[in-house]
């Protein structure tokens, strides 16, 4: 039989808990962690029980996107959830893939909330910019391309010169502090996070949650050995 896909959502530390934060509820998950790798059909089945039980607590589901191979299939996974009529859930689009661009065009009927990123599974040229100088100007194309067509859009960087440029660009087309969020991670740059909050934008901080953060971690150190050195700056920084 099909597993339940929120049989382990409760108890201490999940849904019952959950259910009386006072903060928006918002999870992020892969496609990889409902079977996307095993059947696209099985990980449709279960995103839409997922989301079933997510609507139940008025709760925001994010598709995060993983590696070049595993777009298209997550793409179309997200496609199928929204001709199916669920609107509680969003997609990610990460600016060193070539082809994002034309992803992004091609979700625009559906008026997704996007989350944009610039990318931290290693890729090769063929798929991928190289240069972060073409990566960060991607980013931006790709955020304002967002705003400018409707879409709720979340700014997730940690990166001043993107930051700064959206809140510039934001303001000068006359684009609502409402229309996006700033997303960082928990623990990188706090003092970034609170001043933003201060100016009165939305900031969300991304948390791995649950037993298994530890994998979490070990993944995306595996993913790209950089992101370590990332994270020691950061927290040395504050």
């Amino acid at each position: 039989p099909t597993p339940s896909p929120t049989k382990n959502w409760s108890g201490e530390g999940g849904r019952g808990s959950f259910d009386q934060s006072p903060y928006p509820r918002y999870i992020a998950l892969k496609l990889t962690q409902v079977g996307l790798d095993l059947d696209e059909t099985l990980a449709f089945t279960l995103m839409t029980g997922i989301l079933d039980e997510a609507k139940k607590a008025d709760c925001f589901v994010r598709i995060d996107m993983e590696d070049s191979p595993r777009v298209e299939a997550t793409l179309r996974v997200y496609r199928r959830l929204r001709e199916a009529g669920y609107q509680n859930t969003g997609v990610v689009l990460q600016s060193y893939l070539k082809r994002t661009e034309r992803d992004l065009e091609e979700l625009l009927p559906l008026k997704p909330a996007v989350r944009i990123v610039k990318g931290a599974y290693k890729e090769t040229a063929e798929v991928a910019f190289q240069d972060k100088r073409l990566i960060d100007g991607q980013y931006l194309v790709l955020a304002k391309k967002a705003l400018e067509n409707g879409l709720y859009t979340a700014i997730a960087s940690h990166d001043p010169y993107i930051l700064e440029e959206i809140k510039r660009w934001t303001a000068a087309k006359g684009i609502g502090k409402d229309k996006f969020e700033f997303q960082l991670l928990y623990g990188i740059r706090r003092d970034e996070q609170r001043r933003l909050a201060a100016e009165g934008y939305t900031v969300r901080a991304y948390v791995p949650y649950g037993t298994d953060w530890y994998p979490y971690l070990s993944r995306r150190i595996a993913e790209r050995p950089e992101n370590i050195l990332f994270v020691a700056r950061s927290l040395v920084q504050g």
